[in-house]
């Protein structure tokens, strides 16, 4: 078997034990032993064991929703629209919320809580991607950051809604991308705004400096400073 399919394996597992064990040491032994995985190859595909199944499980999702936003027609659709309805996808890509509602937990322990912050950047920058976005600027930055602080809410708010069709969140959601846009009208007006232009023409000239992570140009660090020019 090769790494990648040692880890489908263990993944499908583990979900059986995850609403009781937690992503734990406990809950990735239980899982190589149905999968009948012997443990020093479960070792190998998952060094860290349950936390690298907890990552692959995210991820797993997170292609989900990419490859609805591929499928679909959103042609029609206004873009704040099309952004909630990834987000929705996102959500309907989890067939047990028990298995997110522990993933929280496991990432928000101090040694994970990093890596946690990542998984949710990239959600958010898989459905911007996926959208079209071309930004190459420090708008690529914002786009990323605003999106994550919208999804990681509607995560949490999503965990407690029992209503039917996720009638409540979808408003939740709704509401959180309505005061996205009233901070985008807000720069809109400084732009529109002679005077407040004019005071934040430096740092606007600095912040131009600030690109987007580039394939040739990645040192580890999450951009690259262009330098004047």
């Amino acid at each position: 078997m090769t790494q990648t399919s040692v880890t489908e394996k263990l993944l499908q597992a583990i979900k059986a034990h995850v609403p009781f064990e937690g992503w734990s040491e406990d809950a990735f032994r239980a899982a190589a032993e149905d999968a009948g995985i012997d443990m020093a190859v479960a070792r190998a595909a998952c060094p860290r064991g349950a936390p690298d199944l907890a990552v692959a499980y995210h991820e797993a999702g997170d292609a989900l929703m990419e490859a609805r936003i591929e499928a679909a027609d959103m042609s029609e659709m206004r873009f704040r629209d099309r952004i909630a309805a990834a987000v929705i996808w996102r959500l309907e890509a989890v067939e047990d919320r028990e298995l997110v509602r522990r993933g929280m937990t496991h990432f928000a322990l101090p040694q994970y809580a990093g890596e946690g912050t990542r998984l949710i950047w990239g959600t958010a920058d898989r459905i911007w991607t996926a959208l079209g976005d071309t930004s190459r600027d420090v708008n690529w930055y914002t786009k990323r950051a605003t999106l994550s602080g919208v999804y990681a809410s509607t995560v949490l708010y999503w965990l407690g809604d029992a209503s039917e069709d996720m009638v409540a969140t979808r408003a939740f959601l709704d509401r959180r991308i309505d005061d996205v846009m009233q901070i985008e009208k807000v720069k809109a007006g400084v732009r529109d705004n002679r005077v407040l232009s004019t005071l934040l023409a430096g740092p606007a000239r600095l912040m131009e400096q600030i690109k987007a992570p580039g394939d040739h140009t990645r040192t580890g660090m999450p951009g690259r400073w262009s330098g004047p020019t």
